[in-house]
């Protein structure tokens, strides 16, 4: 029998279809999402969207059923992307959204991402009541004279258009570029809907190569944008001499970039230089999470602008986003946040600001990156089965307290020339360590010695008395 995996939290369930993910466990979780939309008449629209996994059709039609029995209008958007199904909140005024998609996990996973009528991730408190309603056994079931309409929609060219109305996209000087382009859709919906955007900023479309565009949901490759995963794509924009790579995982909300000549450029950088290029136009905060680097700081300086920092997770940036009116936000993985479109990572919106940027500028992604400040990260974890993790996160905390720490989420230390990130993970019993050098020798060496501290620490409480 295959193992079960399923992970419920606040920002939804995610988990292996038809080894904990099941159709029962979708109508519980979408029955309790219906009931917390009618306990408080929040409203009776629902916008339903997914991404290409081959469970995603059958876990869509589960959701809806359910939602519909529960006396809720349905617009099911199809294929779409993450930030696309956002936007169709916004645009119907709906009261919330679901976007079945386990983003970066592999194609066996499926996960249920829960939206609220801002088309934001449910903040902690909304996550906990749905959470609350799952257990309680919630039925929302509705009398058969008022169960709700089903009907369809596709948000892809409003949600286009929309970044094309933006006042600093100008596709007229984008598409004097002639730019060459290599798309790496990993076989989901953003093989479909980043050569759509493309088109209509101006690149033509005999400059557009695209890799694992088919939306199949059978991922080419592991589906996380990450270089060791991408060696068929780095390849493809060397030999077509390309101006530029653009990576998406399966929903479309993290964007990697490629160099000419195949060098990969960091997802760490995407944020970084979206906010190189807003700052040039506008003033405002930048928001971030604690595990980002430090390169957008730096950057910052320039501008004379400030950088805020959350805890990690889109939610908790999203929030400070608004406690601060930032101009602008991300995370390091690859996400940009622009509140002109919504409050959602969005690959679409990091794609136009790029190839803006370097239209305006003249320059190429290898010269800008040039012009960026340089550091590397590792990230390393440790097990930690029988411990608790808050122990020795205070026992770290009071170890570095002469240095500048951080506890908004696990323990953040920042040193003169690197940063340390330790943080316990949500769903695994570990303890994750980000590092930040300015060379890659030095960001292992400090996430090596940080691993070797949480060890010692784990070993002495796993040790029998007397030892």
């Amino acid at each position: 029998m295959a193992k079960q995996t399923l992970i419920a939290s606040i920002s939804g369930i995610r988990g292996i279809f038809g080894a904990g993910l099941a159709p029962d466990v979708l109508v519980k979780f979408a029955g309790a999402y219906a009931g917390w939309l009618l306990e408080s008449d929040r409203g009776r629209t629902v916008v339903v969207g997914r991404d290409a996994r081959t469970t995603g059709q059958i876990c869509s039609k589960i959701v809806t059923a359910t939602l519909a029995a529960a006396g809720l209008d349905v617009i099911d958007a199809g294929l779409a992307t993450t930030p696309t199904v956002e936007m169709a909140v916004l645009k119907e005024g709906a009261a919330g959204g679901i976007v079945l998609s386990a983003s970066h996990n592999p194609g066996e996973w499926n996960a249920l991402k829960l939206l609220n009528s801002k088309g934001e991730f449910l903040s902690p408190e909304e996550g906990a009541r749905v959470l609350a309603l799952s257990r309680d056994g919630t039925d929302p079931t509705t009398s058969w004279t008022n169960i709700g309409a089903i009907t369809s929609g596709d948000y892809l060219d409003y949600h286009v258009a929309e970044v094309l109305a933006l006042d600093f996209i100008q596709p007229d000087v984008i598409g004097a570029r002639d730019f060459r382009v290599v798309v790496d859709g990993v076989n989901s919906i953003g093989g479909v809907a980043v050569p759509a955007l493309l088109r209509r900023l101006g690149v033509r479309g005999e400059n557009v190569t695209c890799v694992n565009c088919e939306p199949t949901g059978i991922f080419a490759h592991p589906a996380e944008p990450l270089p060791e995963n991408l060696t068929e794509t780095l390849g493809v924009v060397r030999e077509t001499n390309a101006d530029l790579g653009i990576v998406v995982d399966p929903d479309a909300d993290r964007l990697a970039l490629v160099e000419p000549g195949g060098r990969y450029l960091s997802e760490e950088l995407t944020q970084v230089v979206a906010a190189d290029f807003m700052w040039r136009f506008r003033e405002g905060p930048f928001v971030t999470n604690l595990s980002s680097s430090r390169a957008i700081e730096d950057v910052a300086d320039r501008y004379e602008q400030t950088v805020y920092r959350s805890a990690v997770g889109e939610i908790n940036v999203v929030q400070k986003m608004h406690d601060v009116d930032a101009m602008l936000g991300g995370e390091g993985n690859g996400g940009v946040i622009l509140p002109d479109l919504h409050y959602g990572r969005d690959a679409l919106a990091g794609v136009a600001i790029v190839l803006q940027h370097l239209a305006n500028e003249r320059i190429s992604l290898t010269d800008l990156r040039k012009t960026l400040p340089q550091y590397h990260i590792v990230k390393r974890k440790i097990d930690i089965p029988d411990t608790d993790p808050s122990v020795l996160l205070e026992e770290l905390a009071a170890r570095y307290s002469d240095e500048r720490v951080d506890l908004t989420d696990g323990v953040k230390i920042d040193f003169d020339d690197g940063w340390v990130h330790v943080r316990k993970s949500n769903t695994e019993p570990i303890v994750r360590i980000y590092a930040e050098g300015r060379t890659s020798e030095a960001a292992a060496k400090l996430g090596d010695r940080f691993v070797e501290e949480l060890d010692g620490g784990v070993s002495a409480r796993m040790r029998p008395a007397g030892d």
